[in-house]
């Protein structure tokens, strides 16, 4: 070989440089990132609770900044019952009259209505963070989106409970039996917005409540009981003039929509995923960068 040769080799292996090690590793990176906020983590207790806490007083801050708009809120509830009358489903106020009349009866519901919508609804949270971790996030996904878009609801669609209609002839319940059976009535009026009745989280909630109770209980007696649960809560807030029936629907429409949005970021529905979290296996080291 001649020097010449030599030269021209020894030049080539000079200005070589090592290949980055980005390339594919970093094309992956980002389908990497949301693969793992995607897979079901085990809850933490404390960052939970604060969680909920802080998301249920933001709901409550917003649903209740929403303007009163009492004028267009009588207009709709006569609209709503309107629609129905004209459908012939309008039998709200045969069963508010109707279990009126049974005051043993009517006051329970009052007290049904005010306590076991949270009652309930946190318990089931805590019986899946306890017995379903790897499902719990998702679960709790569903009930986060459900609420978030029934503010939508409130804001674009005022809506007077029956018992706040003019010439309805609605028994306001807990103001006849001087019950503490709704936030919106007496003077905790002041504290809750009594103009934001469409959608029924009552009904989205409780349904939400009952599906994950029917799925995942183990004993049948527990599953038939989930099942009954938002049935009794819609002849609950009927019989208090608190919703229309169509109110329900809306909630059972914005469940829907909360379970789409957890079955698209899990890919599955929340009873569909590992009851308990998966071990996460070590994350390989990077390769070592190489030199050509």
């Amino acid at each position: 070989m001649s020097d010449s040769s030599v030269t021209e080799q020894e030049g080539r292996e000079e200005v070589a440089v090592p290949r980055p090690v980005t390339g594919e590793h970093d094309r992956g990176a980002l389908p990497g990132v949301l693969s793992r906020l995607r897979s079901p983590r085990r809850p933490r207790f404390w960052f939970e609770i604060l969680l909920i806490a802080v998301s249920y007083w933001t709901y409550s801050l917003i649903r209740n900044a929403v303007p009163e708009q009492k004028a267009e809120a009588l207009r709709n509830a006569d609209l709503i019952w309107w629609i129905e009358h004209h459908l012939g489903i309008d039998v709200e106020q045969s069963i508010n009259h109707a279990l009126n009349s049974v005051t043993w009866l009517i006051i329970g519901m009052n007290y049904y209505y005010a306590t076991l919508h949270f009652i309930i609804t946190i318990g089931v949270l805590v019986w899946l963070y306890r017995w379903h971790p790897g499902r719990y996030a998702a679960g709790r996904l569903v009930l986060f989106a459900t609420t978030g878009v029934a503010l939508l609801g409130y804001y674009l669609f005022p809506l007077a409970p029956p018992r706040l209609m003019s010439d309805g002839n609605f028994v306001d319940t807990v103001m006849v039996h001087h019950t503490w059976g709704s936030m919106a009535s007496g003077d905790l009026k002041h504290m809750s917005n009594q103009y934001a009745a469409m959608p029924s989280m009552h009904i989205g909630w409780s349904l939400w409540c009952g599906l994950t109770i029917f799925a995942l209980a183990s004993v049948p007696w527990a599953r038939v009981l989930g099942l009954l649960y938002p049935a009794t809560t819609l002849l609950v807030i009927v019989a208090t003039a608190n919703h229309f029936w169509l109110d329900a629907v809306g909630g059972v429409l914005c469940l829907a929509f909360g379970f789409t949005v957890a079955r698209a970021w899990y890919g599955a529905l929340p009873y569909r995923l590992p009851r308990v979290v998966p071990a996460r296996a070590p994350e390989p080291e990077p390769a070592a960068a190489s030199c050509v």
